[in-house]
């Protein structure tokens, strides 16, 4: 790789290069300590040097140095990660300036010369890269090259970014670099001699976050299936955590499958993927979850500056954020001011004077004929040009039409209007009395057109004057409200209003606020007609979803006279049906006709129409699919919220996923379903102006007055019957309705009756308690969170192996070849299931596919191992096993790193996968024949010896300090667990090529840990006031051949002769078995060796037949005998 000229004294650089080749002007030196073997000191030291400083850690190994004769300074122009590309560019060099360079007379000349070609070449290289698209393409061309060299992955894999580290193993911090590309998280440390690669693909990364340890107080853990990864010591921290987040959702989302994800069109192509894109996503997200803006919207600008603000009579300080179609402002107090200024309401952007009072003022003018002052504004000329750009763009696509039902000296407010209103003109309103049935029939607007609570009001008795009054000073306290802090969606929005909509909307002003606060005007004025267009296309037609629709018509609250008639039933079909055509990705989902019958309610059919797609795509994104991903996530945010803010309940409550069965309803429903329904819609209200963070906090407000009630529960399901009751006894006090009888509950009327909690009380205490809660927060755990939830959707990728190696049409003709009767195929396979979950198959079908597929072949024992794996991958001990369980296990044996394996092979020797009456329970093995007398000292082939007691020491004192504190432990292995164990590991070293090594390396570790047991039951002994049960078991004495087994033929020792408690006091570990693996090299080289399934695969095709004429031939034929 070509190098930007840089200086260098030579007399300093000698130290750590050596020179390989010289000419008149060049010079290729190599790095000292590399090509050496690693074996010299000097190369160690420059190792550890290049690992610590980040001066020298960019630097290859192999460099080209432009010296002009008779100067002491020298330019290094190449630079190489091996020998051949060095070589290329030398070769390069002779060939096409060499000789050049002998017709100039002035050495100055001569290094002008050659940087500027050297440049040249950077450019002409530059331009075909992405390196140029990063804040330092040198060094990231650096980077580039050395990632490529380290760990050799293809040309699409697309280095989009690098940092400079720590990675901690145990309480060890090993310096090096941490490269973050498309597909994986890298990190590579030289340090004295020793050369760590770790490489994890984003896919297998399950979770994601900040923390610390003992040493530093701000780490990034990263957590994949059995392993824990913690780096630190960034110079930004923040930035690094955001990066690794958006890469690892990002790869998450297109994995999955693009049914549910919309990826941002900038992300499609992986290749193009930099880190300005993943860093401007981040930022888009979190300024359309802030404003709860459509998905479309991208953020364009980002400016501090002070908007007017008249209530308050100052500037307030905040920032501007724009887009394709909004201007918006949030002050830096959250929750003081915030604004949402659709270039849809914008009639002029002008530049004002600018004065030391006003420094650098715009004007934004909106059609209510309102003006927004902003000031402070830095690149003032600039912004106004791209917004009046904007503007012009906006009004082009599409026109605004101006109401013309407002008087002419009368403010222009909006065009659409609550149906509750007489007067179209969003002034001074007035309550309005249901209407009679006589005036509903002589109305002249269709009864589908007007909302449809007044045309079918709430029977019973009427609520006292009191509430009527009090309604009537809520509309007085709103329009007094509105028209100071403006009465359009442009309203500024401060903290009053909130405490407004908590005390509840007047009926007469919800549909008409609902559509301003979730900003669903806008779209209903963008699309004039296009409601009713969607309704002629999509009425008459017959599908799955349609079905679906009228299964459910009548299931949406059908206590309210509104959906007992035709005339409800009707408008929510429609609405419902248009929505499906509007958006097929999401069709229709239960629980969307709950939360449509409550917008046709208090709002006219087309406002409902748009209020449900701001719900379902903005609001509550990811929520209402068949996967519910975002509810899922939600839902992990809601837990994390009660651990933090109810720690008792949260210790009370083991598995918090219990409440789950309960709380998901609140956040798909927003509380309609399991609340009555008077009192549900002031929660709607807090949902339109707060979004998702009115949901958090009202349910942890409902946990934190239950939690007496939920910590003397006994069991779960009392728990739920808590939350229900208290639920169903929420009341809204202020209703102007009748008061609507519970239909949520199913207690009978013997219980005690249980105290009311009014919806006002219930709200103000969310707020007061939990509403500290920000977007921010509140999007970062969903980030957090969501990387869980989708490496656990389908388990795409590490729990399904089998599906990587071949396509699922092979899959599935696999599998169809093991089904013993063409009945069970019917009986086992339900296609509604997600597919690796489709199939379930018994223990002989196991047994087959097993022999098959698996990579430890044993000989006659892999029939025993497979009965083993089977009864421990039978959780519920129903006989039966999902396919997902099988191809996990196949992933562990091809895939897994050697910990994994041996921990699979630990857990096949020991309860419950090993009983009391396994098939190998007749092999003399069964009885404890080892002797662990003999001293700890081998034979090696050229007559060496090594004394393992020392090793011995040191390893039980590392045991105990490295144990690992994050998985359940599991439980000892006793001596017959452990005899069966080494059995295995024998039978899997049978025709292996290496099989005499093997032979000799197992038997050594199993003699050292026959030592480390004993060393456990003496020290058992010692501490125990039983020592006459753990006395030591003479053994005869053995020669280093001898094999640490008892010989076939040999006749077994009486078992009764061993203690009873002997076996239970011997024990080791999965620590001890693998910290003694992991001494004999050509053990770990058998573990760690790369295995191929679908060479596996190509082979059970042609074997399975055998195999399964093989099996049916060794079933007894029927001899007609009963």
């Amino acid at each position: 790789m070509w190098l930007k000229p840089e200086e260098v004294l030579l007399k300093n650089a000698l130290k750590l290069w050596v020179t390989q080749k010289s000419s008149c002007y060049f010079v290729l030196q190599r790095r000292r300590g590399h090509g050496e073997g690693g074996a010299r000191l000097s190369g160690r030291l420059v190792g550890a040097l290049d690992a610590v400083l980040d001066s020298n850690a960019r630097v290859a190994p192999f460099r080209i140095l432009l010296q002009v004769p008779g100067s002491q300074v020298y330019s290094p122009i190449a630079c190489g990660a091996t020998l051949e590309e060095i070589n290329q560019h030398w070769d390069w060099l002779e060939q096409n300036l060499l000789h050049t360079l002998s017709v100039f007379d002035n050495k100055d000349d001569i290094a002008s010369f050659v940087k500027g070609k050297v440049k040249a070449l950077i450019a002409e290289e530059s331009s075909s890269r992405l390196a140029e698209q990063e804040e330092e393409p040198e060094k990231f061309r650096e980077a580039l090259v050395k990632f490529v060299a380290r760990f050799n992955f293809p040309e699409a894999e697309k280095l989009v970014t690098y940092y400079s580290c720590c990675c901690w193993k145990g309480r060890v911090p090993r310096q090096g670099w941490l490269y973050l590309s498309i597909n994986h998280l890298c990190f590579y440390s030289f340090f004295l001699g020793k050369e760590l690669r770790l490489v994890i693909p984003w896919v297998d990364i399950q979770k994601l976050e900040r923390t610390s340890n003992v040493f530093l107080t701000d780490t990034i853990r990263i957590t994949t299936q059995n392993k824990e990864r913690d780096f630190s010591m960034f110079l930004n921290l923040d930035e690094v955590f955001r990066i690794m987040e958006q890469l690892a959702d990002v790869t998450l989302r297109r994995l999955l499958d693009n049914e549910v994800f919309d990826v941002d069109p900038d992300l499609q192509e992986p290749s193009q993927i930099t880190k300005r894109d993943l860093e401007a996503r981040a930022q888009n997200e979190f300024f359309r979850a802030f404003f709860r803006l459509p998905r479309k919207e991208k953020l364009r600008t980002v400016e501090d500056c002070a908007l007017w603000t008249p209530f308050s009579r100052c500037h307030t300080a905040g920032r501007m954020f724009t887009s394709d179609s909004y201007i918006c402002f949030a002050s830096r107090e959250d929750g003081r001011c915030t604004v949402v200024l659709p270039l849809r309401e914008v009639v002029s952007i002008e530049k004002m004077e600018d004065t030391s009072l006003l420094p650098s003022p715009i004007l934004v003018s909106i059609r209510s004929k309102m003006a927004f002052q902003f000031i402070e504004l830095r690149d003032r000329e600039g912004l106004v040009e791209s917004l009046l750009a904007r503007l012009n763009r906006v009004h082009a696509d599409r026109p605004v039409h101006y109401d013309t039902l407002a008087g002419e000296g009368e403010d222009v407010v909006g065009v659409f209007y609550s149906g509750l209103c007489g007067n179209p003109k969003f002034g001074d309103l007035e309550m309005v009395s249901p209407p009679s049935s006589e005036e509903s029939e002589e109305k002249s607007l269709p009864p589908h057109l007007a909302p449809l609570t007044p045309l079918f009001p709430q029977p019973g008795s009427p609520r006292p004057d009191c509430h009527l009054v009090g309604e009537q000073v809520k509309v007085s306290l709103w329009n007094d409200h509105l028209a100071e802090y403006g009465s359009t969606v442009c309203m500024f929005r401060t903290e009053k209003i909130r405490k407004l909509v908590a005390m509840g909307i007047p009926e007469a002003l919800r549909g008409r606020l609902w559509l301003l606060f979730s900003d669903a005007v806008t779209d209903l004025e963008s699309h004039p007609g296009y409601y009713g267009k969607l309704v002629e296309e999509s009425l008459g037609r017959s599908c799955l979803v349609t079905e679906e629709i009228e299964r459910d018509l009548h299931r949406s609250l059908p206590e309210h006279p509104a959906f007992q008639n035709e005339t409800g039933i009707a408008a929510l079909r429609r609405v419902l049906t248009a929505y499906a055509h509007h958006n097929p990705r999401i069709g229709y989902c239960q629980s969307m006709n709950i939360l449509t019958s409550v917008l046709l309610l208090y709002a006219k059919e087309e406002e409902a129409f748009w209020l449900l797609v701001a719900v379902c795509e903005r609001m509550l994104p990811d929520y209402f699919s068949h996967r519910v991903i975002g509810a899922q996530v939600d839902q992990s945010v809601f837990e994390e919220l009660i651990k933090e803010h109810l720690p008792e309940l949260a210790e009370h409550m083991n598995d918090l996923s219990a409440l789950a069965s309960v709380s998901l309803s609140w956040f798909l429903t927003l509380f309609l379903s399991i609340m009555p329904l008077e009192s549900a819609v002031n929660v709607v209200d807090c949902f339109f102006y707060d979004g998702i963070k009115a949901i958090f906090q009202l349910g942890l407000a409902v946990l934190e007055a239950t939690v007496e009630e939920l910590c003397s529960s006994k069991d779960d399901s009392q728990a739920l019957v808590t939350l229900s009751r208290f639920l169903d006894h929420i009341r809204n006090e202020d209703s102007p309705g009748p008061p609507v009888g519970s239909h949520h509950a199913c207690f009978s009327d013997d219980q005690e009756p249980h105290p009311v909690t009014d919806i006002a009380d219930l709200i103000r205490d969310s707020y007061e308690k939990f509403g500290d809660q920000s977007v921010e927060q509140i999007e970062h755990l969903r980030c957090k969170h969501r990387i869980r939830v989708l490496q656990g959707h389908e388990d795409t990728t590490r729990q399904n192996v089998v599906s990587r190696a071949c396509d699922r049409d092979a899959l599935a003709h696999m599998l169809s070849c093991y089904w013993g009767q063409p009945g069970l195929v019917a009986l086992r396979h339900d296609p509604s299931r997600p597919y690796a979950e489709q199939y379930r198959i018994d223990a002989q079908q196991f047994t087959r596919l097993f022999l098959l597929l698996s990579p430890w072949t044993c000989g006659a024992h892999t029939e025993i191992l497979a009965e083993r794996t089977f009864r421990l991958l039978d959780d519920n001990m129903d006989q039966l096993l999902e396919f997902r369980a099988f191809a996990s296990c196949l992933d562990t044996m091809y895939n897994g790193e050697m910990n994994e394996k041996i921990k699979l092979l630990y857990r096949l020797h020991i309860p419950p996968a090993l009983t009391e009456n396994d098939r190998d329970s007749q092999s003399p093995l069964r009885s404890p024949l080892l002797s662990t007398s003999r001293p700890l000292t081998f034979g090696k082939s050229h007559g060496d010896t090594v004394d393992y007691q020392k090793q011995l020491k040191q390893m039980i004192r590392d045991l105990a300090k490295e144990k690992d504190r994050t998985e359940k432990e599991l439980p000892k292995m006793s001596q017959r667990e452990f005899i069966q164990f080494c059995k295995t590991l024998y039978s899997m070293f049978h025709e292996d090529p290496e099989e005499n090594i093997l032979y000799q390396a197992i038997a050594t570790v199993t003699t050292l840990l026959l030592q480390i047991g004993e060393v456990g039951q003496r020290s058992s002994s010692s501490g125990s006031s039983c020592q006459e049960c753990a006395e030591e078991m003479p053994g005869p004495a053995a020669s280093p051949e001898d094999s640490v087994f008892a010989e076939p033929g040999r006749p077994a020792q009486d078992t009764q002769a061993f203690p009873a408690m002997a076996e239970g006091v011997w024990s080791v570990s999965l620590e001890h078995i693998l910290a003694s693996l992991l001494t004999e090299q050509s053990l770990v080289n058998f573990f760690e060796k790369p295995l191929d399934i679908k060479s596996k695969l190509e082979n059970a095709k042609t074997n399975q037949y055998g195999l399964k004429t093989l099996e049916l031939s060794r079933q007894p034929q029927p001899d007609g005998k009963l």
